[in-house]
C-alpha cells in the first residue's frame, strides 16, 4: 500500500513538481493552445490537398493531447502528433518562424498562441496545490519544478509563486543541458540532484502520462499522480504509487507536520 504522504512528507529529501495540471491550471491553456495550433493545420491541409494520400487530417482532439502532447517538450509534441497522422515533416530548426511547415515552426505557432492567452489573462494557482506548497514550507523541504515547458518560468512569475522553488527544470534548461524529455527520467533526476536529493528520497508530483512514466523510470520513492482528466487507471498503469485528484489530499487534515513513517 502506498505511504499516506499527508503523514509522512518529513521522512523525505525533497519533492518534484510538473507545473502546467499540477501546480497551475495552465493546462488548460496548453490544451486550447494546442487544438487551435493543430485544427487550422489540419483545416489548412484538406482545403490544400497537400497531405499525402492515406493522411488522417480528422479533427485534433483531447484524445490526441493526452496520447501525444501532454507532458512532452513541444516539439516532441508536435513530432509525435504529426507522426500518429501519417504525415511527415522537415524537422526545421527552433529558430523557424511560427508560419514554417515544420515541426519547429508548428511548436513555435503554439507557442505563441500560449503566451498570448498568458499576457491576456494571467494564471492562478491551484488552492489545493498553494495549501500543500504553504505546508511543504513550512516543513523546510527543498522543491523544484520539472516542466517540458520553455515557459515555466513566466508562469510561475505570473502566478506569484516562482520563489517558492529552488530551481525550476524548465524545456529551455533542459535543452541547454542535451537532456531528453518526459518519459525519460533525466529531467527529474537533474532536478533532484541541484536539491541534493537521492532519487529515492523524493517525491514526483505529475498530471501526464508521459511525466509519470518518467518518475516511475527514474527510481523516485513515490510518484503521485494528479489526475486532471487523464483517468486514475491510466496513471495507476504508467507507475503512480498514489492517485489524488487535488494536492490538498496531502496536507495533514490538522495542519500539523506529520509524523515520519
Amino acid at each position: 500500500m502506498p505511504i499516506h504522504l499527508a503523514q509522512s512528507w518529513p521522512a523525505h529529501e525533497a519533492v518534484l513538481f510538473d507545473l502546467d495540471g499540477v501546480v497551475t491550471p495552465t493546462a488548460e491553456v496548453h490544451m486550447r493552445a494546442w487544438s487551435h495550433m493543430f485544427n487550422a493545420w489540419l483545416d489548412g491541409l484538406r482545403e490544400s490537398g497537400d497531405a499525402p494520400a492515406g493522411a488522417d487530417l480528422s479533427a485534433y482532439t483531447d484524445a490526441d493531447y493526452f496520447a501525444h502532447v501532454d507532458g512532452k517538450p513541444r516539439y516532441d509534441g508536435v513530432r509525435d502528433l504529426v507522426a500518429s497522422r501519417g504525415i511527415a515533416l522537415p524537422e526545421g530548426d527552433p529558430t523557424d518562424e511560427p508560419a514554417a511547415e515544420t515541426v519547429c515552426g508548428l511548436g513555435n505557432r503554439k507557442n505563441d498562441a500560449f503566451n498570448e492567452v498568458l499576457e491576456r489573462d494571467g494564471v492562478t494557482a491551484y488552492p489545493g496545490s498553494v495549501a500543500l506548497l504553504d505546508h511543504l514550507r513550512d516543513l523546510g523541504l527543498p522543491l523544484a519544478v520539472v516542466s517540458s515547458s520553455g515557459n515555466a518560468p513566466a508562469v510561475l512569475e505570473a502566478a506569484g509563486l516562482l520563489d517558492r522553488f529552488a530551481f525550476v527544470m524548465s524545456g529551455v534548461v533542459a535543452t541547454e543541458r542535451g537532456l531528453p524529455g518526459k518519459p525519460a527520467p533525466d529531467t527529474f533526476l537533474a532536478a533532484a540532484e541541484e536539491l541534493g536529493a537521492s532519487a529515492a528520497g523524493c517525491v514526483v508530483l505529475e498530471d501526464a502520462v508521459s511525466g509519470v512514466k518518467a518518475g516511475a523510470a527514474g527510481g523516485f520513492a513515490d510518484v503521485v499522480g494528479v489526475d486532471r482528466g487523464a483517468g486514475a487507471d491510466v496513471l495507476t498503469a504508467a507507475g503512480a504509487t498514489l492517485v489524488v485528484s487535488d494536492l490538498a489530499e496531502l496536507v495533514p487534515a490538522d495542519g500539523t507536520a506529520g509524523a515520519a513513517s
